[in-house]
C-alpha cells in the first residue's frame, strides 16, 4: 500500500508539471511543456524552447502572464531569465485574478524586470493595485545587479509579512506588509500596446523552482526596510535605531505646541489614526499645532498622511529660534485643490517641497491625492544636509545653512527671521491648519 500511495503522490505531481528534489526544493517547469502553468489576460506567446519557457511580445494586447495551478503563501523561489534590451517584464508572485477585481485582471506583487535606464530590476511593484512599494530609489547600491546580455538569477523570499528579493545575489528589496498573504506565482510578458518596434522580443525563464518547507528567514541585510503595516515596528527597524511616535492610540509622544498637554480638541485617534480635525475656520473648534515632547538634532522621520480634498498642513522641524511654530516645513497640501500650489515662487509650496523655499521635482513625484495615503520621509543628517522623499523617491535635497539655503530664505516670507530653520535641536511638529488631514505610522531614528 505504501508503495502505491508513493506512486499517486508522484503520479499527481507528474500531471501538474511538478516534480520535486531531494534538497526540499520543487520544479515548477518540466523543461519540456507548460503542464501546470495556465495563461491569464493578455495574449503574448509562451512557448518552450530547448528546456525555456520563452515568453514573445505581440502587439495589441493587454499584460500577459502565466500562473501556477497552485498558491503558495510562505516559500523561497528562485528563476534563472535572460532578458532583452529594454523589455519591461516580471514576476508575479502572492498574486490573484477573480471576478469580482477587475474582471479577472492579475494583480498583487510583482518582482520587477527592468533593463531600461532606471534599472528598478527586483524592486517590488503591486501590479494593478497600489503601484511601487520599493522602488530602488531605497536601495541605488543594488541598481547594478541586473546584467544585460546574461543569465541573471532572482530570488524571492515570503515568510509571513516579510517579503525580500534578491538579484545575482545582492539584497534588492525587504518590504512588510500582508494585504495578500497567499496566491500564484506568475511570468509577466508586458504589454507593448502598438509598438510595432517592441514586437518580437522575448524573455527566456528556466530553473523555476520553489521551497515551501523548513524555511529560515534570511538575515538582514542592512538594506532600507518599507513596513506597510500600521504602527507597526519590525524587528529590522528596531535593529536600525527606530521607535514609533505614534502607535495608533496614544499621544504620549506629542503635546500642544503653546502648552504642557496635548490639545482637548480638534484632534482625534481613532482606528489606528492621528487626525487634525476639520474646523471650518471656527477658531473656537481649532486644536492648534502639536509637538513632540523630545527634541532631535540630526533624524531620519517616515510617515503615512492622508489629506481630505483642498487640505493643507505640514510636518515642521529645525525649530527652537523664532518660536514655537516657526521652522522648516514638508508642505502636506492637495496641490489639485489648494490654492497654495500656484503661490511663493516655482512650486515651493507644492507638496512635499520645503515650504516656500525649494520645490519638491516634480517629475519624481509619486502622488497619490486626495482619501489616499501617501508615504512621507524627511532626513537631516549630521553634516546638514535634508531630504525630502515622498512614496519611495526623493523629491527635495538641499545642506541647512549653507550660502544657497541663506539666499533662499532672504527671498522667502521668513527673511526676517535671524538664523531660521538652523537650530541644532529641537522637537518635530504637526501643523494644524483648519484641514482634516490624517497621520498614522510616524517613525523616527536619531543619527
Amino acid at each position: 500500500m505504501k508503495k502505491i500511495f508513493s506512486f499517486l503522490i508522484l503520479f499527481v505531481f507528474i500531471m501538474s508539471g511538478v516534480t520535486v528534489a531531494q534538497d526540499g526544493w520543487t520544479n515548477l517547469f518540466n523543461g519540456k511543456d507548460l503542464t501546470g502553468w495556465e495563461q491569464l489576460n493578455g495574449e503574448a506567446k509562451y512557448d518552450v524552447v530547448d528546456g525555456m519557457i520563452v515568453g514573445t511580445t505581440v502587439m495589441n494586447t493587454p499584460n500577459s502572464f502565466i500562473r501556477t495551478a497552485k498558491v503558495y503563501s510562505d516559500f523561497v523561489f528562485e528563476v534563472d531569465l535572460l532578458v532583452e534590451e529594454n523589455m519591461n517584464s516580471g514576476i508575479q508572485f502572492r498574486s490573484e485574478s477573480k471576478a469580482d477585481y477587475n474582471n479577472y485582471r492579475v494583480h498583487g506583487y510583482q518582482c520587477e524586470v527592468d533593463p531600461s535606464e532606471r534599472a528598478w530590476s527586483a524592486g517590488i511593484y503591486d501590479e494593478a493595485r497600489r503601484g511601487w512599494l520599493y522602488p530602488l530609489t531605497l536601495n541605488p547600491d543594488a541598481q547594478s545587479a541586473l546584467k544585460m546580455g546574461k543569465w541573471n538569477k532572482y530570488r524571492v523570499e515570503c515568510i509571513g509579512s516579510s517579503i525580500k528579493t534578491w538579484l545575482n545575489d545582492v539584497a534588492v528589496a525587504h518590504i512588510i506588509d500582508d494585504m495578500t498573504p497567499e496566491g500564484f506565482i506568475a511570468l509577466q510578458v508586458h504589454g507593448i500596446g502598438t509598438n510595432k518596434e517592441k514586437e518580437g522580443q522575448q524573455i527566456k525563464w528556466k530553473n523555476v523552482r520553489i521551497k515551501t518547507e523548513n524555511l529560515k528567514p534570511s538575515k538582514g541585510e542592512g538594506i532600507y526596510v518599507e513596513n506597510l503595516l500600521a504602527n507597526n515596528l519590525s524587528d529590522w527597524e528596531k535593529e536600525q535605531g527606530f521607535s514609533l511616535l505614534f502607535d495608533g492610540e496614544s499621544t504620549k509622544c506629542w503635546k500642544s505646541a503653546n502648552a504642557d498637554e496635548f490639545p482637548k480638541q480638534g484632534w482625534e485617534v481613532k482606528d489606528g489614526v492621528l487626525s487634525v480635525l476639520d474646523n471650518s475656520g471656527d477658531k473656537t473648534k481649532k486644536g492648534g499645532d502639536i509637538v513632540t515632547k523630545k527634541e532631535f538634532g540630526a533624524f531620519e522621520l517616515k510617515f503615512d498622511f492622508n489629506f481630505s480634498e483642498g487640505a493643507n498642513s505640514g510636518i515642521k522641524y529645525g525649530l527652537g529660534n523664532n518660536g514655537p511654530s516657526l521652522g522648516l516645513e514638508y508642505q502636506i497640501l492637495d496641490d489639485a485643490k489648494h490654492p497654495d500650489a500656484k503661490m511663493g515662487a516655482a512650486g515651493n509650496r507644492t507638496l512635499a517641497s520645503l515650504y516656500d523655499l525649494i520645490p519638491a521635482v516634480k517629475e519624481r513625484r509619486f502622488i497619490k491625492g486626495a482619501g489616499d495615503w501617501n508615504r512621507g520621509r524627511i532626513i537631516v543628517y549630521p553634516c546638514g544636509t535634508v531630504q525630502h522623499w515622498l512614496n519611495g523617491r526623493k523629491v527635495v535635497e538641499y545642506k541647512r545653512g549653507d550660502a544657497i539655503y541663506k539666499a533662499l530664505v532672504a527671498r522667502s516670507k521668513y527673511a526676517k527671521h535671524e538664523d531660521f530653520g538652523v537650530a541644532e535641536k529641537g522637537p518635530i511638529l504637526i501643523q494644524d491648519h483648519n484641514n482634516f488631514v490624517q497621520f498614522k505610522s510616524i517613525k523616527i531614528r536619531e543619527l
